[in-house]
């Protein structure tokens, strides 16, 4: 785990919650991810789980599909991924798998985080350890999240596969 955040580290987490906020209405948990290259965003992704009715469809995964076709490989091993929740097994997995080399994530998740929450792939002994750096930009992170799920609960935004 590094503890090292850059002036470029808020400005990328910045545009990560840009992207999570403007995914708010459309019923998906607002988690924004951005996978950045030569100072340069090559990818971008967002959950679609309910709209698309499928668990794989999470904001890291996308990023890392979407970058994966930008380049022309699965080995992101010169990107850095920014992504406003702490990745869960899955994400976390694919990461390790894609070879991202640094994750910065915003809000930890306590019930599924997999960098240090609930459990912390990046510290197995898998064949790539990951740097990583959590909690930047966190309040903001976590107050878009609670501010979904408040107004999901009252009924302000609706999930349109939920519970199907």
């Amino acid at each position: 785990m590094s503890d090292k955040i850059s002036e470029s580290d808020i400005l990328y987490m910045r545009k990560a919650l840009d992207i999570a906020k403007t995914h708010t209405e459309q019923g998906e948990v607002p988690v924004g991810a951005i996978i950045v290259k030569d100072s340069e965003i090559i990818a971008y992704g967002t959950n679609h789980r309910e709209n698309q009715k499928n668990c794989l469809c999470h904001a890291e995964i996308e990023a890392i599909h979407k970058a994966c076709e930008k380049l022309g490989g699965w080995r992101l091993w010169q990107c850095t991924m920014y992504v406003t929740l702490e990745p869960c097994p899955m994400c976390a997995g694919a990461i390790i798998n894609a070879r991202i080399p640094r994750v910065v994530f915003g809000a930890y998740d306590k019930k599924n985080g997999s960098c240090g929450s609930v459990v912390n792939l990046f510290e197995l002994s898998y064949n790539h350890k990951p740097d990583y750096i959590g909690g930047v930009l966190e309040e903001e992170s976590a107050y878009i999240l609670k501010d979904f799920f408040k107004k999901l609960r009252k009924g302000e935004i609706k999930q349109f596969g939920a519970f199907h």
